[in-house]
């Protein structure tokens, strides 16, 4: 497949999950219990399976989510007026949302429950993390809120324009990873000058406003950061 048909290709999904996250109020608060629930879990350790168990939970209720989303757009375009079978049909949609809902509940509380009785016998603590699996939920946060923002400011398109710049603010997020997770300056100051340069062309190319590059700048490297600060 020809780059720029994948990108466009990338580009209309990624406008699904934005179109479905700024119509959908359920689907951010989704978003927002995806985030705690990943968060909840580098704070308590969780083992590798766990956290591997946590996230396809999560995942599965936002592909339900979405699929739901979608169902309801189909039956609204073949249905437009008052149908049973079409009630009938979001109201299945909606279930198989509820369910798996309630089934990421369940395995979360099945999961995460021994790490609180810890923290009750134990006292407080905070797990520290390697350097790859901060990098990696710095990611995961900084998609997120990009997705969240893109949604509530509801303009441009997902990979051109709308506050804030995602280019940016995975640049910068990695500037700050690979300062931390190789802790030599010259790394650190040279992709520092690659993040600026895709900061630039982003303005360049008029694809973002220089404060949407700013914004998405500092999104990036203050969320990843917090993090190794706190999980480092």
């Amino acid at each position: 497949m020809p780059l720029r048909k994948w990108i466009y290709s990338a580009n209309n999904a990624i406008e699904g999950i934005l179109h479905a996250a700024r119509t959908q109020r359920h689907l951010r608060y989704h978003l927002y219990f995806a985030s705690a629930a990943l968060f909840l879990s580098y704070i308590l350790g969780v083992e590798r399976t766990d956290f591997l168990i946590i996230s396809v939970a999560v995942i599965l209720v936002l592909l339900a989510e979405m699929v739901n989303t979608a169902i309801e757009y189909l039956v609204d375009m073949i249905s437009p007026e008052y149908s049973e079978g079409a009630r009938v049909a979001k109201d299945v949609s909606a279930g198989a949302v509820l369910i798996t809902a309630f089934g990421a509940a369940v395995l979360g509380y099945i999961i995460l429950f021994p790490y609180f009785r810890d923290i009750f016998e134990k006292g407080v603590y905070v797990a520290k993390h390697s350097k790859q699996e901060i990098t990696l939920i710095s990611i995961i946060f900084v998609l997120i809120l990009v997705v969240v923002l893109k949604a509530y400011y509801g303009k441009g398109h997902p990979l051109r324009g709308g506050m804030p710049s995602g280019h940016a603010a995975m640049a910068f997020s990695f500037w700050i990873a690979i300062t931390y997770s190789t802790e030599d300056f010259m790394a650190s100051i040279l992709s520092f000058v690659l993040a600026v340069v895709v900061a630039q062309s982003r303005v360049s190319d008029k694809a973002h406003s220089t404060a949407e590059v700013i914004v998405g700048a500092f999104i990036g490297s203050g969320i990843t950061l917090l993090l190794f600060l706190v999980f480092r």
